[in-house]
């Protein structure tokens, strides 16, 4: 008898799975964090036989790599990925026998990647899923524009052809298992419920209702801006990434925090915004732990900047740390864990007001709304000006003199956003709390 484990990854809205028979196990699609999958496979005696590898990932640094290298499995990834580390390559029809019961068929489903696979797991003569990674989503399909807008119309009419074919040759009754829909960019669109088959599937998926033209045409338009730290996924995975290190940085005192900052260094504050607002020192950033945190620093910080994380408890830099490495920064600088009002020697508040005192700004005030461009284009408030997060620090000389009440869609942007507003030496209100269309 099988089962299906999954590793939830909430930050970056993927998953990665373990299928096991009590015996042997194979893993598909694993995070950089094998120290999850290294647990299970301990606890429940399992030898682990393979790692299959949906597409090269543009998301996360994959753990593949060590996975395989930590448990002498076979690393498996389409023969036509030019990866240099050792791996076992497969084509579309290949068959592997995992153990004396579980079989895995392979299935060239491009779209999300021109070589992108995924795999149908039979338990004897039962099929247990298809692992679907980037193809096939909840309600979705992975989008098509990863790789250059140049190849985004091909691409979408793979994928196009590819869900069509998961739906056409695998039973309908078959757990659909994606690793991407759950929050990640990867998602043409945001994906909709926790578990699918492809029967219902072919009820509610756009890609299995619409003509080849309508969907190409929708998926195509409704694509906003990625992570621009997917640009470093893609050549990392490709070479294959070591062994994770979560060695705790060193403790920082209040003075190797200023010197960094004067540096122009990266200091990053863990905790609610709302701490932050009460008590934060001079120049750090608002990036909490309570959102999409690796998303977002990985998006905005420019690749390399020494970082260092503050606030919140040696735990919480734990955690980050975590999330940071599955992006592919490996090394954090300093630490310096607490409320910064119990050791720095001076400390800033931040204005903050909710959403609903919007309307008691000055008149001669600036709104500023950081939403990607299809949030601002869905609704917006009149005469407010459209300048997205991850765009912002390049275009702070764009904003007129004066007060900034910023906002996005729930406060968690917004306060990174009045952040980086802050450090710029502007004067900057942030607008809390859920926006609300007018």
């Amino acid at each position: 008898m099988y089962d299906v484990i999954t590793f939830d990854t909430p930050s970056l809205g993927d998953r990665s799975y373990l299928v096991h028979d009590g015996r042997v196990a194979l893993v598909i699609d694993p995070q950089r964090d094998i120290d999850r999958v290294l647990h299970v496979l301990d606890s429940l005696s399992l030898t682990l036989t393979h790692v299959f590898e949906t597409h090269i990932h543009n998301d996360y640094v994959s753990g593949g790599p060590a996975l395989a290298e930590a448990t002498g499995a076979l690393y498996v990834l389409n023969s036509l990925d030019p990866v240099t580390m050792s791996h076992h390559g497969v084509v579309d029809g290949d068959v592997l026998e995992v153990g004396e019961n579980l079989r895995v068929k392979v299935l060239s489903t491009p779209g999300h990647t021109f070589t992108h696979l995924s795999y149908v797991v039979s338990d004897a003569d039962e099929t247990v899923g298809v692992f679907s990674g980037g193809s096939l989503l909840y309600g979705s399909t992975g989008r098509p524009d990863l790789l250059g807008h140049e190849h985004a119309d091909a691409l979408a009419r793979h994928q196009f052809a590819s869900a069509h074919r998961l739906v056409n040759e695998v039973p309908a009754h078959s757990a659909l298992y994606p690793t991407h829909g759950f929050g990640s960019f990867c998602s043409a669109t945001q994906s909709e419920g926790l578990s699918s088959t492809l029967r219902h599937e072919r009820e509610i998926n756009p890609v299995l209702s619409l003509d080849e033209e309508s969907y190409v045409k929708e998926i195509l338009s409704g694509l906003d801006a990625f992570p621009a730290y997917y640009a470093h996924m893609g050549p990392t995975n490709l070479r294959g990434a070591g062994e994770m290190d979560l060695t705790p940085p060193t403790l920082a005192s209040s003075d190797e925090i200023q010197q960094r900052l004067d540096a122009g260094e990266w200091v990053v504050d863990l905790r609610h915004r709302r701490a932050f607002a009460q008590a934060h020192v001079a120049g750090t950033l608002a990036i909490g732990l309570d959102g999409s945190f690796a998303t977002y620093l990985g998006w905005l910080i420019p690749w390399g900047t020494p970082l260092t994380l503050v606030g919140g408890s040696v735990e919480d830099v734990a955690e980050a740390q975590r999330e940071l490495v599955r992006i592919g920064l490996d090394r954090v600088e300093a630490m310096a864990p607490g409320d910064p009002a119990t050791w720095a020697p001076e400390v800033s508040t931040l204005r903050r007001v909710e959403f609903a005192d919007i309307d008691q700004r000055p008149s001669d005030a600036v709104v500023l709304d950081v939403r990607r461009r299809l949030e601002y284009e869905a609704g917006h408030l009149a005469g407010s000006l459209h300048i997205p997060l991850h765009e912002l620090s390049q275009r702070l000389s764009e904003i007129p003199a004066g007060d900034v009440w910023v906002h996005c869609q729930s406060g968690y942007r917004s306060a990174i956003a009045a952040s980086l507003l802050a450090r710029a030496g502007r004067d900057v209100v942030h607008v809390d709390g859920d926006f609300v269309a007018p």
